[in-house]
């Protein structure tokens, strides 16, 4: 995928910005900081007497206005039950996504806080317990324009991207074998979990999108949000290698999370289907961003020799761990 430079949104400079956040009736004192994203540009915005704003800019092409708020709309719903979501803020019309010039863009309040404890038992029931309230509401009925996570666009679609336009010559043959039978393994283990039950999903679900604060997960940034099996959301805050120590974090979770929705357990046979196409889907992600500026300059160690050998090891091993035996419920 080409990106058009020439898009307004990679021209995007400080005093647009701020001329964006002051169209919405805010006084900025003129400080900005730029965030840590590199799908949309975020900023922290500085208001004149009055707390910082976060202002998302979002990428041209990639969600259509549509899809934009039905993310939104399934923040709202969270947060009118309580739950501590960081939700979009709305003007007096009740609208949140907005327009300055060629961009779109959407405001939310700071929201503080630091990673949560993946090996504290206590953070992992805690999560298990949100988590469980966030997929009570998303299963409540389903998105309408966004996707869903299959095998098709994370799977054989990331391998035809790769496999065409990145891989170097002499390692292609050794990664479409590769990556054929790991697909095969992923499907297997579709197959094997049977028809698990879809719902609206947060979908990015790991430490850096939960901010800890006053003893409470506060999650951020459902801008991947689509429909998913709920193990989705839950098989990213399992840590290390330890298969002992895996099937403990999981029950804490999954305990936690059974107070409010029923964890369905054949889903366990996709905890390392989703890892594989999550690994798959990354390298994509970054191949189809590599025109934009921005990928060069923070991952330029992506497209080397060294990376798509150190990829296919990462890929065997993936594998391997796709023929050992599912996480088991204590």
């Amino acid at each position: 995928m080409t990106e058009n430079l020439s898009q307004p949104f990679y021209q995007l400079m400080p005093d647009t910005v701020i001329d964006a956040v002051e169209s919405r009736g805010y006084l900025s004192d003129g400080r900005i900081l730029a965030l840590n994203s590199y799908e949309n540009r975020v900023y922290q915005v500085g208001i004149d007497e009055a707390e910082p704003l976060i202002a998302k800019f979002y990428r041209p092409a990639r969600w259509s206005d549509e899809q934009i708020l039905e993310e939104h709309e399934f923040c709202f719903e969270m947060a009118e039950q309580e739950l501590p979501v960081v939700a979009p803020l709305r003007d007096d019309n009740g609208d949140s996504l907005f327009r300055f010039g060629d961009y779109r863009f959407s405001l939310y309040p700071r929201r503080g806080g630091r990673a949560p404890e993946l090996s504290d038992p206590d953070h992992l029931y805690r999560l298990g317990q949100t988590l469980g309230r966030i997929h009570l509401i998303g299963a409540a009925r389903d998105f309408q324009y966004r996707p869903a996570l299959t095998i098709q666009s994370y799977g054989y679609d990331s391998v035809e991207l790769i496999a065409a336009s990145f891989i170097p010559a002499a390692l292609k043959e050794a990664y479409t074998s590769l990556t054929r039978d790991l697909l095969q393994e992923v499907e297997a283990a579709f197959k094997q979990a049977g028809k698990v039950r879809m719902i609206r999903a947060h979908g990015d679900c790991h430490g850096g999108n939960i901010l800890w604060r006053d003893d409470t997960p506060n999650f951020v940034d459902f801008d991947d949000s689509r429909m998913a099996p709920a193990i989705q959301d839950l098989w990213m805050l399992l840590t290390g290698d330890d298969r002992n120590e895996l099937q403990l974090q999981l029950n804490e979770i999954v305990e936690g999370y059974n107070e409010f929705a029923e964890f369905d357990p054949r889903e366990l046979h996709l905890v390392e289907a989703l890892r594989t196409l999550r690994m798959l889907h990354y390298s994509a992600w970054l191949g189809r961003r590599w025109d934009d500026p921005a990928f060069p300059h923070n991952f330029s160690w992506f497209n080397t020799e060294r990376y798509w050998g150190e990829h296919l090891l990462q890929l065997r091993e993936q594998f391997a761990k796709l023929r050992e035996p599912v996480l088991e419920l204590l």
